[in-house]
């Protein structure tokens, strides 16, 4: 269980003012040697509580349950041949894993092994620059094509940050974006983008398949149009125990490609439960997002998931492609299709540019 500290706002104002000014990034607090956790990084303890399974009583039946689950792994290499009943059985994963989970792990998708780990390389080779050539990229300007930041969201005093640093880079569909990428990471992040259309496309076709539509359906509503990326750095932490890598929430569009490290972190909640996602070498971790939640009516579950700090001795990597629509303007609702007397709109339409706009995104 975390330990109770009492966290002074104006000592947190002062050193989210001073954070912001250098530029750093939290690499730059490890860099300057910290040992205790600033109070601007520390999370109440309730927040930080079930960091893995309930240890109750073994012959509690529901735990005894979630401990027999296995984290859904979908195998692609039946997608390309001949075999209708193969693409069947991905299928059937798919729509299982959407229904239940929220959340899939992905092998044999497409992208080379070696692909995957220059992305990687390439990614913590740009966390680990030198703090005054990193600081050319730190801004908190959200709509710049790409920048350098440590947390996102509400700077005030109250809301603990995520031990964290990102490099966003956005409209990736743009091929003049890639230029704006820094060069020490821009040929990796190219090359991984170029496989990740290849995934997505069978994903489009898949996802419409598994919702009992033409397997052109999705790809007709502009939905997986628009990537971005996230590139997340962890450092290591003096006090793992008292902060988050991410606090929990649900992805904002469509559909999230993760590739993350062998170090671990990520939970997902299910079954009122939090679960750790395993990392599988590899692998790709598929997710719901909140407007695939919408459009398919609550068939699909956007769900919470997290990230927790544990000792460790290296920095923790992952790389997120977030999938949305390319027509910000665009409304999205309940499809048509799926709806009858028995299954009612549960939502409204929603216009995606507008709901970023709420999330200040």
């Amino acid at each position: 269980m975390a330990s109770s500290v009492v966290v002074d706002n104006s000592q947190r104002e002062m050193e989210i003012k001073a954070f912001h000014e250098s530029k750093a990034g939290v690499k730059g607090l490890v860099d300057a040697g910290v040992t205790k956790l600033p109070s601007m990084f520390i999370h109440p303890p309730e927040d930080l509580l079930s960091y893995s399974l309930p240890q109750e009583e073994e012959d509690d039946e529901h735990l005894h349950k979630i401990r027999s689950l296995q984290f859904p792994v979908i195998d692609l290499t039946g997608f390309d041949t001949d075999s209708s009943e193969s693409r069947k059985e991905i299928v059937e994963e798919i729509r299982n894993a959407a229904e239940s989970w929220g959340f899939f792990q992905l092998v044999n998708h497409g992208i080379p092994r070696g692909v995957m780990e220059g992305i990687q390389r390439g990614v913590r080779a740009f966390h680990e620059l030198p703090q005054e050539e990193k600081a050319k990229w730190y801004s908190r300007d959200f709509s710049r094509k790409v920048n350098f930041f440590s947390f996102h969201g509400d700077l005030s005093a109250a809301t603990p940050a995520d031990w964290r640093d990102t490099l966003s880079c956005k409209t990736l569909q743009d091929p003049e974006s890639f230029q704006e990428i820094p060069q020490i990471c821009r040929e990796e992040v190219k090359e991984y983008m170029e496989g990740n259309d290849g995934v997505v496309m069978k994903l489009s076709e898949l996802f419409s398949e598994a919702l009992g539509l033409a397997s052109d359906y999705l790809a007709g509503t502009r939905c997986f149009n628009a990537r971005s990326m996230a590139c997340h750095y962890f450092p290591i932490c003096p006090e793992p125990h008292l902060t988050m890598g991410g606090t929990k929430h649900t992805d904002l569009g469509f559909l999230t490609l993760l590739l993350q490290d062998s170090v671990g972190g990520l939970q997902v909640l299910h079954q009122d439960v939090w679960i750790d996602v395993p990392p599988v070498k590899g692998a790709l971790l598929a997710n719901i997002a909140d407007m695939m939640q919408i459009i398919t009516n609550g068939k699909f579950k956007s769900v919470e998931h997290r990230v927790v700090l544990r000792p460790t001795v290296e920095p923790r990597i992952s790389i997120a492609c977030f999938l949305s629509t390319d027509d910000l303007d665009r409304p999205y609702g309940p499809i048509k299709e799926l709806l009858s007397e028995d299954n009612k709109p549960i939502y409204d339409q929603v216009i995606f540019g507008e709901y970023m706009k709420k999330y200040k995104l």
